[in-house]
């Protein structure tokens, strides 16, 4: 008896032994991604020099409806501003369905399927570590200036037909790069050629704005100036009644570059939620 008592409780050790021994194994196979880690389950977007896209401010803690918002409105105007891509995926052969109302119905939501994935290809949100700050990467035929203006010349026409709760600032971005001297100099070949050195293009009156975040390496004087030189001097800078306008955005390690035109401050520098609502200008005192 003894012996078997032995032997049973031997057995019954070895076995909490093992246990043990798996405990650590399961607990790990099954531990949360620690924060900052990628999802195994799906790769992590990025912005890489060459993208193009566009800046998206919005309320604080509303980063998730606002890429929602932003994904409905683009897919809206991707229509308004590209027929084409419409046009397109309802060029279907339909000859042979009518009168099969239920296959018609089949075809259409098809159809409407294909065009919404046509335009969520052309728009990537990207996460940025930021507050109130998103990006959508953008792939042609989407050109981010005229598309931004689009949209927010609608939105002055049409103030207090709100077409979004949580958007606030859109700023198209032509061409990105890293944040350096090196890449500002070939992003502002890319950006600034075709607006101020292209055959034909007469003498503008130009500003330059610049938005850092996260960066101390560039300063935003050394910014302007670097922009300024690319331009040339055939150009004359006018802070307040410019012809065109180089928006230069610098987050962290990267940088994008665009040029808008002389009614970016008409339209609320982008910013739909003004557009949308204007702010009252306060009344003067009367004598």
């Amino acid at each position: 008896m003894d012996q078997k008592a032995d032997i049973s409780q031997h057995g019954r050790k070895r076995k909490v032994e093992d246990n043990a021994k798996d405990g650590p194994r399961k607990k790990k196979q099954w531990r949360t991604p620690k924060k900052g880690q990628p999802n195994s389950d799906r790769s992590i977007a990025t912005i890489n020099a060459g993208d193009a896209g566009i800046w998206v401010t919005c309320d604080m803690h509303k980063e998730g409806a606002c890429t929602a918002e932003c994904r409905d409105l683009f897919n809206e105007y991707v229509d308004v501003c590209y027929a084409a891509l419409k046009d397109e995926t309802q060029s279907q052969p339909t000859e042979e369905l009518e009168g099969a109302v239920d296959i018609e119905k089949e075809i259409s939501e098809e159809i409407s399927g294909m065009k919404q994935a046509k335009a969520n290809a052309l728009f990537q949100a990207i996460k940025i570590d930021i507050q109130c700050v998103l990006f959508f990467k953008t792939c042609a035929p989407v050109e981010p200036v005229s598309f931004v203006h689009k949209i927010c010349s609608d939105a002055s026409e049409s103030a207090g037909k709100k077409k979004s709760r949580w958007i606030k600032r859109l700023t198209p971005m032509t061409r990105m790069g890293k944040a350096n001297e090196k890449s500002l100099e070939e992003v502002s070949k890319i950006v600034l050629g075709p607006a101020f050195h292209s055959d034909g293009v007469t003498a503008k009156k130009f500003a330059i704005r610049t938005t850092i975040r996260n960066n101390s390496a560039m300063k935003r004087d050394d910014v302007i100036k670097q922009v300024a030189d690319a331009v040339g001097s055939r150009h004359k800078v006018d802070l307040t009644n410019y012809d065109l306008l180089i928006l230069v955005d610098i987050y962290r390690n990267i940088l994008g570059m665009s040029v808008v035109g002389s009614d970016f401050d008409k339209l609320k520098r982008f910013n739909l939620a003004e557009l949308y609502e204007p702010t009252a200008k306060a009344e003067k005192p009367r004598e």
